[in-house]
Parts: C-alpha cells; structure tokens; sequence
C-alpha cells in the first residue's frame, strides 16, 4: 500500500454504530514515531548478526540486508495490502504493505549503520477500490546511501508507473503517511472516532499533506458534515489545486447538495487535469480495451504517449491494442519501445519474450498466405 487517498464519490458509508452499552468505541490510539519505528531486540540481533558482523562497504551490508529482509531464509515478507503495520508489527505478523515495508527497511538499515530515508515518489499508476470506495495512491519507497549513489529499494509490485523521481522525506513527514494510511483503514473498519484521530494526528504531522485533508473531508461527508467535508476539501486545493482526487470528491459533494454552479466549476477544472494527466488516459485507454473497443483504446494510449511518452506500460498497452485490432506491425513496433523503454532486465526479459512471440506469429501468418 501507499499513502490512501479516497475518492467518495461512489458510496457514503454509514458512521459505526455504537457499541451494546449505547456509546460509541473508544478512538484507536495513536502510535508516535519512536513506537512506529521501534525494533524489536530479537530483529536488532538478527540484523547485527546478519548484516552488521561480516563487515564490508555500505553496498555490501545493503545487499545483505535486502537478502535477509526478502529471503525465504529470513523475514520473508508476504505483500499485505489491507492493513499499515509498525515496524514490530510488520516483525510479528511477517506480513507489510509498501509504507509500512518502507519503515521495516529504513529502521533496519540504520540498524545497521546505513544512511537511510524514506522517499515520496508522488502518485503512481495505482489503484485500489474496495468497498465502493476507490483509492488513489501515493507510493514511497526507501533510498539508502551507499559508496557511490543512492540506491532505491522498493517492493510494490502493484505500482505500474511514476510520475515523479523520488525525494527523500523526514521521518515525520512519513508519519503523516502513517497516520493517514490508519485513518483510510479506520474509516473503511467504520470506526470515524479513530479515523479522525489518526488524520488529526498526520495533519499534525505535515499541515500540508493533501491526501490527509481530502480524507478528513471524506470523512466529515460520512458524518453528515457537507460543510466541514467542504472545507477540508478547499484545504486540500490550496496546497495542491490540481489534486484529482479531491477534485472528484468536491463535483460529487455539490452535486448531491444541488448546487449545479460549483458543481459546474469544479467539473470544469477536474476535466482540464484529466485531459493533461497521462495516466487518467491511461486508465481510459484499459476501459477501452477491456470493453473490446480498440480504435479507442489505441487513441487513449496514444495521448497517454504524447503527455508522458518515457512510460513503457504506455507502449506496451498501445502494442496489446494494437495487436488485438489485427495490426501486427504497429504492434511490434510498439513492443520495442516497452523494449527498449523498460526499466531494469527482469522488464526486459519479459517484453523480449513477447516481441520473440510476435515475431513468430507474424512468421507464421505470413507463411499461410504465400503462393
């Protein structure tokens, strides 16, 4: 998982009902940073024998350290996209998303005298709907100094493409991940005092982080609170006002409350980022083609490129529509940039394949029509 932010505009859930004794519960509490990021003795002398004892440069120990965190020999993390954990709990349950591996990592690579932070990468081509509730996400992920550069770490396998490079962040500002995360899964738990506890606690955090203002708003919505979901919202734009999702969230606000001039505006303006955002046409373009309507998937595609041309899940998708069309041609050309786009080898093992494939197919196709 990244950092929630939710999009309500499909389903208002009830707030929790109140307990048998006709109160509601009690808020979840609200870890600090220490208990965050605390690691247990048993973990700190796994990581020292491990990691710390065999000596050797930085690369070395980082290398060790990915071994043993992602090693069947080791903590053998499995991806859980449910649930934020503490780095003791991520120890406990053997089970994280991507914040709270990134915590586990950044916590373990201090352990072992390594320089390390977490890192925002902004929002990623990813998204999660559950409950009638979608979530967009901001992905981070760790960058550890090694003898040379910056390495990245990441474990998200769900995320497709980045917007952004990352940037390296306090330990605070990845507390407000934290608490917004609690507070996304509080909230879908139906448990709103918690929830606002913990955005509270991420806007405490980092005044300025939107996905905890638009998930305050969601939130205040859900409670009956228009106004105050308007507010957070409008807080929300100040800091970032092309931020779709609260975007979508504030047209669907106006909507329900009949005010079709605001609702107008902010439809407006929601449609002008849309246009201009590469993954929402990309997102369109999958439409498209899961509806079997490829002249319009290859167009979505298409304008996916020419706003962001450097992704290869572009090219790729375009050389997929393309071949579902019958037009083998263009969809190989279209595979060798995903080729020669891809990121690191295992991509390009994958997209090598492919074009080997498509080779072949065409071969035989054009066999079955010579004289």
């Amino acid at each position: 998982m990244n950092s929630w932010t939710m999009i309500a505009a499909l389903a208002l859930a009830p707030a929790a009902a109140p307990d048998d004794g006709g109160h509601p519960p009690p808020p979840a509490s609200v870890p600090t940073t220490a208990q965050v990021m605390a690691v247990p003795d048993e973990l700190r002398e796994q990581v020292r024998q491990r990691v710390v004892l065999p000596g050797g440069s930085r690369d070395q120990k980082l290398e060790r350290l990915a071994g043993y965190v992602f090693g069947d020999d080791g903590l053998a993390l499995e991806y859980d996209n449910e649930t934020t954990r503490t780095v003791s709990e991520v120890y406990r349950d053997r089970k994280a998303n991507c914040l709270s591996f990134t915590l586990l990592f950044v916590a373990l690579a201090r352990e072992a005298g390594l320089e390390a932070q977490v890192q925002e990468v902004g929002e990623v081509l990813a998204w999660y709907q559950d409950e009638g509730v979608i979530y967009n996400a901001n992905h981070v992920n760790v960058g550890v100094r090694t003898t040379m550069q910056w390495q990245v770490v990441d474990v998200d396998t769900n995320i497709l493409a980045a917007r952004n490079r990352p940037r390296g962040i306090t330990d605070q500002r990845a507390m407000a991940h934290f608490h917004n995360n609690r507070g996304a899964e509080l909230m879908a738990a139906g448990d709103p005092l918690g929830a606002r506890s913990a955005l509270l606690a991420s806007l405490a955090d980092a005044p300025d982080f939107v996905p905890a203002w638009n998930n305050m708003g969601v939130l205040l919505l859900r409670q009956g609170d228009s106004r105050g979901a308007e507010r957070a919202y409008l807080t929300a734009l100040r800091t970032k006002s092309d931020h779709a999702a609260t975007l979508s969230n504030l047209v669907g606000l106006y909507r329900r409350a009949g005010d079709a001039r605001m609702q107008r505006r902010y439809e407006w303006r929601l449609d002008r980022v849309q246009a201009t955002d590469p993954f929402h046409q990309f997102m369109i373009a999958l439409e498209c083609e899961n509806d079997a309507r490829y002249d319009c998937a290859i167009a979505r595609y298409r304008r996916a490129i020419r706003l962001q041309g450097e992704q290869h899940q572009f090219h790729f998708g375009l050389a997929r529509a393309y071949f579902l069309s019958g037009d083998l041609s263009r969809a190989q050309r279209e595979l060798g940039r995903a080729y020669t786009l891809g990121g690191n080898e295992q991509v390009r093992s994958v997209y090598r394949q492919k074009l080997d494939g498509l080779r072949r197919w065409r071969e035989q196709a054009s066999s079955q029509f010579r004289p």
